[in-house]
């Protein structure tokens, strides 16, 4: 068998932005991963899908000393591993493996891209961010963008020509799992069971988020707009399930002051399974201002739960506005509360995008879809 390399910055990416896709694609190539060790969580991951795990440390932010050195590294594990493929997600570790890969004289270098971060950033830092994404993609065979708005974006800013990018199948790094990701798994009696532990009424309307409470994934104008919209009606909530990561994009202090305070927002952190909390939701609520293709926006509508989302990439490339759900500018609270309030009041709106939510996502993002065309774009090699 051929030898293929799958690389990300964290542990964790395998097990949840690419959950499954390496145990699939030990069937037709011998697959290593490489990633962070992370108190053990690489060597569970290995153990568990039957995967050869490389430990090599990196952070997610930029620090040059020891970004060469695990390159450095890098360089080595591929001179003695000779892999025929080396295919990285994440931005550092895209980075550093694409030019470990380069020097190494792997012969196909490939990159995932699944988000941009730079695109917020302005001065510079960006200009130093810029460098770094040509450099990533000057060094890879060839770069797949996971939606077709981050391709424009990354021709738009003329890191790379379009005959190195290709998107996978409609989409999305991994696809979802349909059958796992059912409402129909919880039924009435497991959701109230669910609501009593969160102290969630059975005629509340619900609406979720689920991702990093951050700057970028729009949670201080969330906040915001549902303080103004819990003041005008009682019986709704609002569920956060996800994690705080304060050290890399913190909120505004008052945002965090209404969370902890706010009678009807409730915190679950993060959660190694998050379908419990979308059975019990009504809608979700999701107004990143960047995005490659949110898992959680195709997780919440395989649940047949309609999305509020931003205007941008992957997001409106899963949600259709008055489909499946509502397509809102970014860092807008005045119009996210808006939306909020219609599809609380308005109900036969409400049913008609809950209706189609989980069709549309059957429809396109089933993950051994996505799975059989990376094989594809593999094997073509």
């Amino acid at each position: 068998m051929k030898k293929l390399i799958r690389l990300t910055t964290i542990p964790y990416s395998l097990t949840s932005l690419l959950k499954g896709q390496l145990k699939y694609m030990s069937k037709f190539y011998d697959v290593s991963a490489i990633s962070s060790s992370s108190d053990g969580y690489l060597e569970k991951f290995g153990k568990e899908d039957g995967i050869k795990t490389i430990a090599v440390e990196m952070t997610r932010k930029i620090t040059l000393f020891k970004d060469l050195s695990a390159a450095f590294k890098m360089f080595l594990v591929f001179r003695k591993e000779k892999p025929y493929i080396v295919h990285t997600h994440t931005p550092k570790a895209g980075t550093v493996g694409m030019l470990a890969a380069y020097l190494a004289g792997v012969p196909h270098r490939l990159h995932t891209i699944a988000g941009l971060p730079l695109v917020e950033v302005k001065g510079p830092k960006r200009v130093l961010l810029n460098f770094v994404e040509k450099i990533t993609y000057h060094c890879a065979t060839k770069i797949y963008p996971n939606s077709y708005g981050l391709q424009e974006i990354i021709l738009e800013n003329n890191f790379t020509s379009s005959s190195k990018l290709k998107v996978i199948g409609n989409g999305s790094s991994n696809g979802i799992d349909t059958s796992h990701y059912d409402s129909s798994l919880f039924d009435r009696e497991k959701q109230n069971q669910i609501k009593k532990s969160l102290n969630i009424e059975e005629d509340d309307f619900v609406f979720i988020f689920v991702g990093r409470l951050v700057k970028d994934k729009g949670v201080n104008e969330l906040i915001m707009a549902f303080d103004k919209f819990s003041k005008a009606y009682q019986n709704v909530k609002l569920l956060l399930v996800g994690p705080y990561e304060r050290h890399l994009d913190p909120l505004e202090e008052v945002t965090e002051n209404i969370i902890d305070q706010h009678p009807s927002i409730i915190k679950a952190g993060l959660q190694k399974d998050v379908r419990p909390y979308y059975a019990i939701a009504k809608a979700l609520v999701f107004p990143s201002y960047r995005e490659g293709f949110p898992n959680a926006v195709m997780e919440a509508g395989a649940m047949g739960l309609p999305a509020i989302v931003t205007n941008i990439n992957g997001c409106n490339e899963i949600i259709t506005n008055d489909e499946n759900g509502i397509i809102v500018p970014t860092k807008s609270v005045s119009v996210l509360l808006n939306a909020m309030q219609e599809l609380y009041q308005n109900e036969s709106k409400y049913k008609n995008l809950a209706t189609k939510a989980r069709v549309m996502i059957t429809s396109r993002f089933e993950r051994e879809f996505i799975w059989k065309a990376l094989l594809e774009e593999y094997q073509k090699l």
